[in-house]
């Protein structure tokens, strides 16, 4: 299988151990899942039943970032406790999750929970030069880490400004370069605090990601995986703190990264309020029908909502619940063999899921134009194949279009 690797801009040959170890960073849970979320954490359930295929167990955290800005800022503005509300939206997070067929993630730690790992990086960082102290502040010295920009392979100024879009203040006068970022600061009074050997205060969010993963998965990851929009700073400031602080390259073999859920051609996000919430679509076209949809347009293609292609997916999952249903027909066995081909040609290229949609809706219209057999036929079993391997074997209703 080949895997579009950020960290070498190309395709590569996927290879790994028995265990393969991964690692998405997960929601801050301060709003109800959006099709933004759903395309990522889809993409990587059915990245995950073709690893097991292919004889591997993985071993998947997947974090809550419950320890961060937006979430506090929610939190002030509505008069309620950060806690309550991270609570809520990750148990919404979960059930939105759950009825798209995804399957949880073996660990999924909240950063809330893991402040003293956290603490624990930031003071190797600080004894190995990474890092320096300011008052109750603590950064990352960007300068002491060589490969720094590797991933994100943007300028010095595009740096810049991304950083200060994500949070970052690289005007602050205490940092020693703009690009340093904040591994620990003061709380503000209704904000969460913990006692540290620099002060009472919080971690910065980058370091939250690399605490969890290094606890969870060691030193070197398999595959690092999230939204794109994560590649720089998030990610980039993960490679630099997890390399720093464990001398160990890369800390992830393969990065993959999910590109946005776009409506009316801006990226969907809550400072925009431009979102189309999973939970808003999953009555009316049903979750197999929003998972199909969500696969239709490969993961490192730009996705512009359209309630038109949704409601495609829609029918086509009528289509294929009508020719699961066939039990007995009779399929030429080349053609039986042309459409697995295919199919598995598609997954194994990057995981090409609106190639490997095209076969199955192929292969149905085989199915369903067939002659009945005598009985059960391999092509009924090679049709539920294609279908689990996509995660569309999700409760959903059908018309029966054999009148």
């Amino acid at each position: 299988m080949k895997l579009w690797n950020t960290l070498a801009q190309q395709k590569e040959t996927f290879t790994a151990g028995k265990v393969v170890k991964l690692y998405v960073c997960g929601v801050t849970p301060y709003a109800t899942t959006h099709l933004g979320h759903a395309r990522t954490y889809v993409l990587f359930d059915v990245l995950i039943r073709e690893l097991e295929r292919r004889g591997h167990s993985v071993r998947y955290v997947q974090n809550v970032t419950d320890v961060d800005d937006p979430l506090y800022a929610l939190a002030r503005q509505v008069g309620r406790a950060s806690s309550e509300i991270a609570g809520e939206f990750t148990r919404i997070f979960q059930d939105d999750m759950a009825a798209l067929g995804v399957r949880p993630p073996d660990f999924f730690p909240r950063a809330s929970d893991e402040v003293s790992e956290m603490q624990r990086l930031i003071a190797v960082l600080l004894k190995r030069g990474h890092a320096y102290r300011r008052g109750d502040r603590v950064y990352y010295r960007v300068r002491s880490f060589a490969r720094y920009g590797r991933l994100s392979k943007l300028s010095r100024e595009r740096m810049v400004e991304l950083a200060r879009e994500s949070g970052e203040d690289p005007s602050d006068p205490h940092k020693e370069d703009p690009l340093d970022f904040i591994l620990w600061k003061p709380s503000a009074p209704d904000e969460d605090s913990w006692q540290s050997a620099w002060g009472p205060g919080r971690p910065g969010w980058h370091i939250e990601c690399s605490a969890m993963a290094l606890k969870y998965l060691g030193p070197q990851l398999d595959i690092h995986g999230g939204g794109s929009d994560l590649i720089y700073p998030h990610h980039e400031n993960e490679i630099a703190q997890s390399e720093a602080g464990t001398d160990r390259a890369p800390f992830a073999r393969f990065w993959v990264h999910v590109e946005m859920v776009r409506l009316g051609g801006i990226k969907m996000s809550k400072s925009l309020g431009n979102l189309v919430f999973v939970r808003d679509l999953l009555p009316v076209f049903g979750p197999a029908a929003v998972r199909h949809y969500l696969l239709s347009i490969h993961y490192r293609l730009p996705m512009d909502y359209s309630t038109e292609a949704l409601r495609a997916s829609a029918d086509r999952m009528e289509r294929i619940a009508y020719a699961l249903w066939l039990s007995h027909r009779d399929v030429d066995s080349a053609a039986l063999a042309e459409h697995r081909a295919r199919f598995e040609a598609a997954l194994a290229d990057d995981l090409d899921t609106p190639s490997a949609l095209k076969v199955l809706d192929s292969f149905v219209d085989l199915l369903v134009d067939a002659p009945i057999g005598a009985g059960p036929s391999e092509a009924n079993n090679i049709l539920w194949d294609m279908v689990g391997r996509l995660g569309l074997l999700i409760p959903h209703t059908w018309k029966d279009r054999s009148a």
